[in-house]
């Protein structure tokens, strides 16, 4: 079912995201000769998976996550390190 959803959605996205546009210009000349011209310009706007872009979305929020833990762990680590070293300096200077 989500493969079905996914290729009408992109279907749909195709149908809309073309842009057909078409000028007709008429002219006539002194003698009476008329000359049409027509130009028509197509322009495809590219689509989107919006799949692909809330996977990596969510991977990214997933790397912000792991990384804000790595940064606690070790702030927690610094801060022991530092209450043991200072407890070792309070240690050696009650001794002399």
């Amino acid at each position: 079912m989500r493969l079905t959803t996914s290729v009408l959605a992109a279907f749909l996205v195709l149908a809309l995201a073309c842009n057909r546009k078409s000028e007709t210009v008429t002219t006539t000349d002194s003698t009476g000769t008329v000359e049409t011209k027509t130009t028509t310009v197509t322009a495809t706007v590219p689509a989107i998976d919006t799949t692909a872009t809330a996977e990596i979305k969510q991977d990214a929020k997933d790397a912000v996550n792991t990384a804000k833990g790595a940064v606690k762990d070790a702030a927690h680590a610094t801060g022991t390190a530092l209450e043991k070293a200072g407890k070792d300096i309070q240690k050696k200077t009650k001794k002399h």
